[in-house]
């Protein structure tokens, strides 16, 4: 059986279309926000609210709660609020506050599983969390569809306020000179990369979801200079990367979370690589 008929037998189950469907639209929203929280220096925003939503899935799963995201993306979104508020305290810097709630959520979270298990292979489940599933086949309809639903609104947010975000990103000091209100549009960001990760944490597990975030971005601005060149390739690169990734997953049986950053890694080494030459052209 060539390559490609592996593919087109695969692709038949629609765990594969849900999984390629769900990975490319979370891995074009992540990036497109991505760019955002690496000029801001923010970037670690991501792993702190990944380890947030880790502790909050934890509090689902002892309370029994069918539905984990009613409970997951409130907890995630609200943290997102307060490392915002923490950041613009003279008191904890930014990093300090991402640092501490990252931290504390991840202890309290793996504790409370310890304590309260419901399920006789606790390691399996806290691995499936953290790194994501081995397997394709956990993603539902309703979670596809959600995921659908969230991405567009995030894309239509994005699109609706590039400018706004654009200027914030940049020069902040003079976006509220010209009369921006910087604080609501840094709100609108946090929020928004708080509702990405929850949707992320299926795919790829919550230690991974920065990955998603940040290397996009990363590998752009290598060879690109203007926001809005790098923000399109962060895009586009990272729904190839994540496409790309699936794809090798359920050909080689790698888990995919590991395999997308994988491929997130290389794409990142090639970029480097074309602009050290196009650096050494000009």
């Amino acid at each position: 059986m060539t390559l490609l008929d592996k593919l087109v037998m695969y692709f038949q189950y629609p765990f594969v279309r849900y999984a390629l469907i769900v990975g490319v639209l979370i891995a074009l929203c992540s990036s497109l926000l991505g760019v955002t929280l690496v000029l801001k220096r923010f970037s670690f925003i991501g792993d702190g609210l990944s380890h947030v939503a880790f502790g909050a899935l934890a509090v689902a799963s002892i309370l029994g709660v069918t539905n984990e995201m009613l409970l997951v993306l409130p907890i995630t979104v609200l943290c997102a609020i307060l490392l915002l508020r923490a950041g613009q305290n003279t008191k904890i810097k930014g990093d300090a506050a991402v640092a501490m709630i990252s931290v504390g959520a991840l202890a309290i979270g793996y504790l409370l599983m310890n304590l309260f298990s419901t399920s006789a292979n606790l390691s399996g489940d806290v691995c499936t969390t953290l790194f994501g599933s081995t397997s394709i086949l956990t993603l539902t309809r309703t979670e596809v569809w959600l995921c659908i639903g969230l991405s567009v609104v995030v894309l239509v947010l994005f699109v609706l306020f590039y400018h706004k975000i654009f200027a914030v990103t940049f020069d902040e000091a003079f976006a509220r000179a010209t009369g921006t209100p910087a604080n609501t549009y840094n709100l609108l960001i946090a929020i928004i990369i708080a509702v990405i990760i929850v949707l992320a944490m299926n795919l790829v597990g919550s230690l991974l979801i920065s990955a998603l975030v940040i290397f996009p971005a990363l590998s752009a601005m290598r060879v690109f200079k203007s926001f809005r060149s790098v923000t399109i390739c962060s895009g586009v690169l990272s729904v190839v990367c994540a496409g790309l990734g699936i794809l090798i997953a359920v050909l080689g049986g790698t888990p995919v979370g590991s395999t997308i950053v994988a491929v997130d890694i290389v794409a990142f080494a090639l970029f480097a690589l074309a602009g050290a030459l196009r650096g050494r052209a000009g």
